[in-house]
């Protein structure tokens, strides 16, 4: 029924003298709960559908959204009336790159269903193997799936339908003990069913490495802070990229056009330099299955690519929508998404990711005479323009004479990205991409979920820790 509302929709936008406009169709059904030691402490279910309309009248966007399919009609003139304000105040007329129109089903692979029953014989387990430790406190497991059936169709004649499932469990544990607390936490699943936790992953060796790894921190020192080479973990190396290679690729920052959340691009104008060492090279690329930003058309009808953004150290692309690939005459990539019909789409990263290298992670360790192996991303503080960087890591081991050493905690990598860039001199053969699940962009702020990744990489950066 939604979709012949979106048809008619975009027929009356045309009717109305509209250039071009869209429609998604959307149905969202996500079930999910929270369990605190032993106890389910929330619970939640629910079932939203609706339509997204973007319309461009007079070289301008304007949008509505509805759950109510009478105010349709209504809500494109909304939409028209808001692009007429809107073009008085714009410099330029939006121009659209082209693609080509596609007529497709999408259905992504799934090979369990994560019912809410399978969901919580997981997740009571997995809270049952956090606690089995004496100074375990806290356990907390927190598990959610999805089902999504998305239908676009544009005045151009596209009309896609993908339909779709995410699982994913969240484990934390928190340790205490002599009035030091520490806690460990991770986030795991991605594009598919209850496979994504049991079959893809060993969830249950994850949750007691999660409450193993809590208690080892309560024996942990602090780090003294020093500048020195640095081994990162893939999962600390999925935060980095996310942060300062993934976001500052989203073309609407570079073009100072999207300021809120998450900032600008200090590389901005900088498209063919040299930005980093030639180890370096970085992709974005939604063609990756199973993950959180697997997809095979974007919220504009475009079809999913590989894009190269970084090759041998030289700043080569940026992620694009129609629009901002017409302003860098390049080619459209399939970079925009909407959280839901409630939003107009925004540049997003799909899985961004630090290609692999060919190097031994044990063998970039041993050629470390003083340094630090960092693992499992934390918490990101990175200013505007993505230049300056912090970013605390779960937990980090003292590198002396090749040999990974005493355990550290509260431990904060700094830098600045062209100088961290310059000195990465190794990446790893143990390519990963994690789940990313809250990443917040858009005012109104839209938080999406996607991909990021890459192998264990060496370079140079400022380590110390919290409150030492």
């Amino acid at each position: 029924m939604l979709k012949e509302h979106a048809e008619k929709a975009i027929q009356f936008a045309q009717s109305n003298g509209c250039s071009y406009c869209d429609a998604r169709a959307e149905t969202i059904k996500r079930h999910g709960f929270i369990i605190e030691n032993g106890q389910i402490e929330h619970s939640i279910t629910s079932h939203e559908s609706g339509i997204g309309i973007r319309v461009l009248f007079d070289g301008a966007w304007g949008f509505y959204s509805t759950s109510d399919v009478s105010k349709i009609n209504n809500g494109v003139i909304d939409a028209i009336k808001a692009a007429k304000h809107n073009s008085q105040k714009k410099k330029n007329p939006v121009s659209l790159a082209k693609v080509p129109t596609a007529v497709k089903n999408v259905n992504y692979k799934i090979k369990k269903e994560a019912t809410p029953e399978a969901l919580e014989r997981i997740a009571f387990d997995c809270d049952k193997i956090i606690q089995s430790d004496k100074k375990i406190i806290k356990s907390i497991v927190s598990a959610s799936a999805s089902k999504v059936s998305k239908y676009f169709v544009s005045s151009e004649g596209s009309k896609i339908m993908q339909e779709f499932s995410d699982t994913i469990m969240d484990l934390t544990a928190i340790a205490h003990q002599n009035g030091l607390t520490q806690s460990i936490n991770t986030t795991e699943g991605g594009r598919g069913g209850v496979e994504k936790i049991t079959d893809d992953i060993d969830i249950f060796h994850i949750a007691k490495e999660t409450s193993d790894n809590a208690v080892k921190l309560l024996n942990a020192r602090h780090a003294k802070e020093e500048k020195a080479t640095v081994v990162m973990n893939p999962d600390f190396v999925a935060l980095l990229t996310h942060e300062i290679l993934g976001h500052p690729s989203e073309a609407d920052r570079v073009l100072g056009k999207e300021m809120a959340w998450a900032g600008g691009a200090w590389w901005s104008g900088m498209l063919g330099e040299q930005i980093g060492s030639k180890n370096l090279n970085v992709i974005d690329d939604p063609t990756i299955e199973g993950n959180l930003g697997w997809y095979e058309y974007d919220d504009e009808g475009t079809k999913s690519q590989r894009k190269q953004l970084v090759k041998d150290g030289k700043l080569v692309d940026h992620m694009y929508s129609r629009e901002t690939a017409s302003i860098f005459n390049k080619i459209p990539n399939a970079s925009m998404r909407a959280t839901s019909y409630r939003f107009m789409p925004l540049i997003r990263m799909a899985c961004t990711c630090i290609e692999k290298g060919n190097w031994d992670p044990q063998e970039m360790i041993k050629d470390v005479k003083n340094g630090y192996l960092v693992s499992n991303m934390k918490i990101p503080s990175i200013d505007m323009r993505r230049y300056n960087w912090s970013i605390s890591c779960q937990y980090a081991n003292k590198i002396e004479n090749g040999e990974v050493t005493d355990l550290l905690r509260d431990v904060i990598v700094v830098g600045t990205a062209p100088e961290f860039f310059n000195s990465i001199d190794a990446c790893g053969k143990d390519f990963t991409v994690r789940p990313i699940t809250n990443c917040g962009k858009g005012d109104p702020m839209q938080q999406m979920m996607m991909g990021n990744g890459g192998p264990s990489i060496r370079g140079i950066a400022t380590v110390k820790s919290v409150g030492a």
